[in-house]
């Protein structure tokens, strides 16, 4: 595994990435869930609950991925794919067991701990590959991990194109494909994922032609969404539509070929100075490396925490909500099924833009990341407002979700550059724990106590701008608040991401 090279590791990361978001696809499988289990709606809740803190709860991924990497070894990363395949195996194939019948109706509890254990495979998937990018791409972190949480974002959207495709209507089928497809992709491909952050002068334009692919993908995605909830498709169209899909996500292959010919023609001619490292160490500096407590220990890690309780919390509580919220406001199943599918495509181009345009700001100004979750909060203030004054979910959505999604990608390239990579694994998942945190404040708490409040005034049900209005304001300040505590982060970090632009200018001086 020596002679792999960093542009194959991507592609196996993208790969295994596109397969491993079964925790989005949860609303396929969970009438059945329902039925087979004799739940009600409160308890299929509860279940879905521990979808959610499974799926971000990564802090064990984190420590497992530092443990067997300590020291940059390469030998122990297949370690954190197994214990994740383990996982999506273990815990979908138990679910499928118990709504086939195959064994007794599981107690609750048990299905809760299934579900969790399922879901909690996708944090080992994620933080290897997350991590593993930000090392090999020191100079555009915020790209490569865009690039990754945006495939992520997709992998949803990808696995139920495969359904409807191979298994429409079967959702209990369903369960045993997300036991199966993810854990044997991951398996294949982990001994391809290293670490090896060699030739960084030229990446930037291989990273581009991948975000290009990613670009695609969602488009061709957003327009089979669209198409497929207003017209039905027969099987045969399905089929071609999803070989065309496959064939897009096999496409980063070719770009990995070109980028790696490139490579070993630089390397064979005169040493190239076009590109200075953006992220380097200089003589006399020494490089910042925290582990968890020591971050834990700053006021920087609380307040990227107390910030994403505040984006993350209020993003995932509308995307739980938002069924209801579309029904208040009469909305027709057919646009409510659209807003549904099409918000993994606004979580995408936010995770993808988040590091993108925030990776372009850098680089050109020296700006630092902590102001782009400011200003996504912000725009979030601005969705929720023309949610609860004017009950435009199409526009609301939009903004809401790009934001939301951009979160994904610029707090994990924040964490690499204030606390450092070594431990990134772990203190990033830990800042991760804000999303299920906040949700539960903020939809269990907010959101649906409000909403019963005027429900039962009403007789049990609620239509009407009023029913959400409340909700979409406090939702409006919360984001604000988390726009002024982003702020103040961007101003205690600004030296440092200022120190960056500058070590990269005396170098190229000194060139």
């Amino acid at each position: 595994m020596e002679n792999t090279n960093k542009w194959l590791a991507t592609v196996a990361s993208i790969w295994i990435q596109c397969s491993s978001g079964a925790s989005y696809t949860f609303g396929i499988y969970s009438s059945t869930l329902k039925s087979t289990q004799n739940y009600d709606q409160t308890t299929l809740d509860t279940v879905s609950v521990f979808k959610d803190i499974g799926a971000n709860i990564g802090i064990l991924s984190g420590l497992l991925f530092d443990a067997v990497t300590v020291n940059h070894r390469r030998s122990g990363l297949p370690l954190v794919y197994v214990a994740g395949a383990v996982q999506c195996f273990t815990g979908y194939f138990l679910m499928w067991l118990s709504v086939t019948g195959v064994i007794n109706k599981p107690h609750v509890i048990l299905m809760c701990l299934f579900m969790f254990i399922a879901a909690h495979a996708q944090t080992f998937f994620n933080t290897a590959n997350v991590v593993v990018s930000v090392r090999n791409f020191p100079d555009y972190s915020g790209t490569s991990v865009g690039i990754m949480k945006g495939f992520l974002g997709l992998s949803g959207a990808i696995l139920i194109q495969i359904y409807q495709t191979l298994f429409n209507g079967k959702p209990t089928t369903f369960l045993l494909m997300l036991a199966v497809f993810p854990t044997l992709v991951s398996l294949a491909l982990m001994l391809l994922v290293h670490v090896n952050p060699c030739n960084t002068s030229n990446d930037q334009p291989h990273l581009n032609r991948f975000s290009l692919i990613a670009l695609i993908i969602a488009a061709y995605l957003m327009i089979m969404i669209i198409l497929q909830n207003v017209f039905a498709f027969p099987l045969w169209a399905h089929t071609v539509t999803t070989i065309i899909l496959l064939v897009l996500v096999l496409s980063p292959l070719q770009i990995a070929h070109t980028a790696r010919t490139s490579e070993l023609q630089r390397e064979q001619g005169p040493p190239s100075l076009e590109m200075a490292p953006l992220i380097m160490t200089s003589e006399g500096q020494d490089e910042v490396e925290m582990n968890l407590l020591q971050a834990m220990g700053t006021i920087d890690f609380w307040l990227l925490f107390l910030a994403m309780v505040c984006a993350l919390g209020s993003g995932l509580a509308t995307i739980n909500n938002i069924t209801q919220i579309g029904e208040s406001l009469d909305y027709s199943t057919v646009e409510i099924n659209t807003m549904v599918s099409l918000w993994s495509i606004w979580n995408f181009l936010g995770r993808f833009g988040g590091g993108f345009v925030s990776d372009w700001f850098l680089h050109r100004y020296g700006g630092g990341r902590p102001l782009f979750i400011c200003l996504t909060q912000l725009a979030m203030v601005v969705g929720y407002l023309i949610i609860g004054l004017s009950g435009n979910l199409y526009i609301g959505s939009v903004i809401v979700g790009v934001c939301y999604g951009s979160q994904w990608s610029l707090m994990p390239t924040i964490t690499s550059e204030i606390f450092g990579v070594k431990h990134m694994g772990t203190i990033f998942n830990t800042v991760a724990a804000a999303n299920p945190i906040g949700s539960y404040i903020l939809s269990v708490q907010v959101i649906g106590n409000i909403y019963d409040q005027e429900a039962q005034a009403r007789g049990g049900s609620c239509h009407g701008l009023h029913c959400f209005m409340l909700s979409c304001f406090i939702f409006a300040a919360v984001c604000g608040f988390g726009a002024i505590v982003s702020l103040v982060l961007f101003l205690r970090t600004r030296g440092f991401y200022a120190s960056i632009l500058q070590r990269r200018l005396k170098h190229l001086q000194g060139s």
